[in-house]
């Protein structure tokens, strides 16, 4: 079924002469109206990467809990038990979340699916061979053996299992992944209220050379195809797009997609890498370039494995140093810089860094295409999202925080250590979360809302914020009680595009305005500092630039943070506006912008979990200045374009 959502609906009165582009949606799926909404969007938190027992990696580190477990959590309405396990295969901690989401998808690894299920389920017919028996002891040699296969140029899948002629695990993984849609299904709330989305998901695991090539795929509605692609059937990722693309959006089964990539900062230049897999023809990279922009309009910007928006320690920028990049980085100086090759090793924190492993580079590259074959394959919005292995999405208060990573951190002396093989202790935090402005919290107006890229990222904070662009913004919309209504009347959301006709002489203006992340007396949110202005251009010669401009606030606001007790600091905002117009516009030149707003400082997990420890306790990470001793939660809005003529 496909219909309209008649815009007279979620206005107030037909008679509104201005109806907000967008307003209107597809319907895909048979469900009640939901009773709140909006034609001028509301903002929803949730998460799109989060892991359950059905992961490969996350069964081994002791997380037994289900993806049905996995969306009560996100509801808020049950606890789940995390590991170490007891005699009865049961966590032995408890946590719940205390801030329901509005909507959530998990990405259990695809890869693997049948063989896990085949190697754990008592009876099945390889469950005793030697392969399944080492999986289900459960120590990190079995795991890298499981994920090394991953890594390798053309992966195959783990003898033993099912080259045995015992087993189908292809069948399995049908029968797997059939629950997986069933589990999304039975969490979604088809009543008028609206309370919880749920999206049918998977992660698409390539990692060749232990470079992060990593996908989440995002499915609107139960119409998906019988088994989507894994590393195994296409180890190319752009095999793995042309396939989503053919066997859903263009087989007519009322099927949609998206591919989100995450993770840049693991991929040594590898996961945005402009080489459209050695193809030099400028009409087959243009057709390419429209594909990845159609197919992965969103990035994930910042999880529990570091932040990937930038890294003013990198040369050739084209901008003065942002300090404020300095966030959550996995890799500390000193590094080897990628010029022109890749490298690998990435997600052992080895091997060199590259430009394109950081979000706001890529958005100039993507500028660069834009210029040499007329389409931007870059154009991305922004989400945060949290990579939990514990199967709790949206788990991401700072002063609560229990580790994502199973036995692997859950306590606070493996979390403040070094790690190991595979995780990084301290270096990693509580993650992040994705907002969407959408007319409902239903799947087809949130999948809209990601289609479109209006969309942010946050490092965990619930922050509210609104940014339009436009070239007729008036300078006094801060004080304008309709400046919604007027910022879509007169611009574009975040996620949009300038309009084409340029009045003349005329300049971009945007304004930003964000709320603090106030929830109450459980977990109250800081206040704002400040907000600034990103843009990205290219100059006239092919150089890609970027500069920071201040819109509100204080950067000063908050200093003097106590990390003995963790006060709260003086200063900062609830509510913080500014409009700005860009000083340095050249029509001739295409750019980006986006907004990026900050709270005040505040202690990291860290902190906490050190101050909590006796000095005999400590590990060497509480006294070590390479290790973050504060955050400033913040939120990145998707960008607002110019095309130039």
């Amino acid at each position: 079924m496909r219909l309209w959502v008649s815009a007279c609906l979620l206005v107030l009165a037909c008679s509104d002469p201005f109806v907000p582009p967008g307003a209107q949606f597809e319907i895909t799926e048979d469900r009640e109206p939901c009773a709140v909404r909006s034609a001028f969007r509301n903002v929803y938190f949730g998460d799109l990467h989060a892991h359950t027992g059905l992961s490969f990696d996350a069964w081994a580190y002791g997380t037994n809990s289900t993806q049905e477990d996995a969306y009560l959590f996100g509801r808020g309405v049950g606890p789940i038990r995390l590991a170490p396990l007891d005699e009865q295969d049961r966590g032995t901690r408890s946590v719940t979340l205390k801030r329901k989401l509005d909507f959530a998808a998990l990405s259990d690894h695809q890869e693997y699916l049948g063989e896990l299920h085949l190697c754990l389920t008592p009876g099945s017919p390889v469950y005793d061979e030697p392969t399944c028996e080492g999986y289900r002891q459960g120590d990190m040699t079995n795991v890298v053996k499981f994920g090394s296969q991953l890594a390798l140029e053309d992966p195959f899948r783990l003898p033993g299992i099912c080259d045995t002629g015992k087993a189908d695990c292809l069948l399995t993984a049908r029968e797997v992944w059939a629950g997986v849609v069933a589990s999304a299904e039975g969490a979604y709330d088809r009543t008028a209220a609206c309370t919880f989305t749920t999206f049918p998901a998977y992660e698409y695991t390539n990692s060749v050379n232990v470079t992060n090539l990593h996908r989440n795929v995002i499915f609107r509605n139960t119409n998906v195809p019988e088994l989507p692609p894994t590393v195994f059937e296409q180890n190319d990722p752009w095999d793995m797009l042309r396939e989503l693309d053919e066997t859903c959006i263009q087989a007519g089964t009322g099927c949609d997609v998206l591919s989100i990539p995450h993770n840049s900062n693991w991929s040594n230049g590898m996961l945005f890498r402009l080489d459209y897999g050695g193809i030099e023809d400028p009409d087959t990279q243009r057709e390419m370039a429209r594909l990845r922009a159609r197919m992965e309009p969103l990035v994930e910007i910042f999880q529990h494995k570091g932040d990937s928006e930038c890294d003013h320690t990198l040369e050739g920028l084209g901008g003065e140093p942002d300090p404020l990049c300095d966030l959550e980085k996995l890799r500390l100086r000193p590094f080897e810089q990628c010029f022109g090759e890749p490298g690998m090793g990435g997600m052992s924190s080895l091997g060199c860094v590259s430009r394109l492993d950081f979000v706001r580079n890529v958005l100039k590259a993507g500028l660069g295409e834009e210029v040499r074959l007329g389409h931007n394959p870059y154009r991305l919005g922004i989400i945060g999202s949290t990579d939990t292995h514990n199967a709790t999405p949206g788990f991401v208060d700072e002063r609560e925080f229990e580790g994502h990573v199973g036995t692997t951190d859950d306590t606070p002396v493996k979390r403040l250590g070094p790690g190991n093989m595979t995780h990084h202790g301290v270096e990693y935090n509580p993650g992040g979360l994705a907002a969407v402005w959408a007319v409902e919290n239903s799947r087809d107006a949130i999948f809209e809302a990601l289609r479109r890229r209006e969309t942010y990222g946050t490092s965990g904070t619930r922050i509210t914020v609104r940014f339009f662009g436009g070239w007729e913004i008036p300078a006094d919309l801060c004080e304008d009680g309709g400046r919604v209504e007027t910022g879509y009347r007169l611009g574009v959301p975040m996620g949009g595009e300038l309009p084409g006709e340029r009045p003349a002489g005329k300049v971009p203006t945007f304004a930003v305005w964000a709320e603090s992340d106030a929830a109450g007396d459980t977990t109250p949110g800081a206040p704002l500092q400040r907000i600034q202005v990103i843009k990205g251009w290219v100059d006239a010669d092919g150089t890609t630039r970027e500069a920071v401009f201040e819109v509100a606030g204080d950067p000063q606001a908050g200093e003097g943070l106590d990390l003995s007790s963790c006060a709260p600091v003086d200063g900062g905002s609830d509510h913080l506006c500014g409009v700005w117009t860009d000083p340095t516009f050249d029509p001739s030149r295409p750019a980006f912008y986006y907004a990026r707003v900050l709270e005040v400082p505040t202690c990291r997990w860290s902190v906490y979990q050190c101050n909590g420890l006796m000095p005999d306790e400590r590990p060497e990470s509480c006294d070590d200045p390479a290790f973050y001793r504060s955050i400033q939660e913040r939120a990145w809005t998707s960008p607002i374009w110019y095309s130039a003529p």
